[in-house]
């Protein structure tokens, strides 16, 4: 089983990302950052103060239309408005979206806030505390008879840094209970996803707590797309580093300003 975690940038190289949907061969992709525009395609604009960027009106359609041979879930986290290429306003969902080959299957799937609560934002995206909601999905492989796991989170941005906070803390105890609800002793147990935090964060002694071990550690897991010197974003954890047959963080191809991150099970 491939698991792959990757921060999509709403699509912004989705000319990239595209074939690299193709060929991947995920059976289960965990994405952050997918747009959803009710009745709109193509190419909108994302603004709030700090930022300007191009994002797919709606990403979720455009990785769905890619991957038609695998379940596709989404869940907002918050939703604001975005312009298209007249210009035009329009109101675009922000959220999480995990997809999962139909050769497995979906046994259990759970959300849940790890920070605030889903908004609508007025005229303008906020730059800071905007709300954050993991998801899991439960999976059996029927090859395998082995039960997986996977939780899909976008930690909290604060334009401040990536240290430690109170709410980040808060964060971290919400995501851990969110994924003892989703998983049943024996899962091999899968936590993943762009979590805007340091190496040495709080948040990995918590997740230690429910036998998780973190494979990225102080890996670059950024692209040349990020001209900041501070390299560290993603992250993935696993409950069981035996059953890891290969984990990688490709540097190439560039389909976002992340890399991608890379899981392979082995076969048991």
């Amino acid at each position: 089983m491939r698991i792959i975690s990757l921060n999509a940038w709403g699509g912004a190289l989705f000319d990239d990302l595209g074939p690299w949907l193709d060929t991947c061969g995920a059976d289960i992709l965990c994405l952050q950052e997918v747009t959803h525009t009710p009745s709109l395609g193509g190419w909108t604009r994302f603004d709030d103060a700090d930022r300007s960027l191009p994002q797919r009106a709606n990403l979720l359609a455009d990785v769905r239309s890619r991957l038609p041979h695998h379940h596709g879930l989404f869940v907002a986290s918050d939703a604001g408005p975005v312009q298209d290429q007249r210009r035009r306003q329009h109101r675009q969902d922000f959220g999480l979206a995990t997809f999962v080959a139909e050769t497995f299957t979906v046994v259990g799937v759970r959300s849940g806030f790890v920070h605030g609560d889903y908004t609508e934002h007025g005229d303008q995206w906020p730059t800071d505390g905007r709300p954050r909601v993991a998801l899991a999905v439960r999976v059996h492989d029927p090859a395998t008879r082995r039960f997986v796991t996977v939780v899909n989170l976008h930690g909290l941005r604060d334009p401040r840094g990536k240290a430690d906070t109170p709410a980040r803390d808060a964060q971290a105890e919400r995501l851990a209970a969110l994924v003892e609800e989703a998983r049943r002793d024996g899962d091999v147990t899968v936590v993943c996803g762009d979590f805007n935090l340091l190496p040495g964060s709080r948040t990995f002694k918590i997740l230690a707590g429910l036998g998780l071990t973190d494979l990225v550690g102080e890996a670059d897991t950024r692209t040349s797309r990020y001209p900041k010197p501070l390299r560290h974003a993603g992250y993935l954890l696993v409950s069981d580093p035996a059953a890891v047959e290969r984990f990688d963080i490709p540097a190439e191809p560039e389909v976002s300003d992340h890399r991608a991150l890379v899981l392979d099970l082995r076969h048991r």
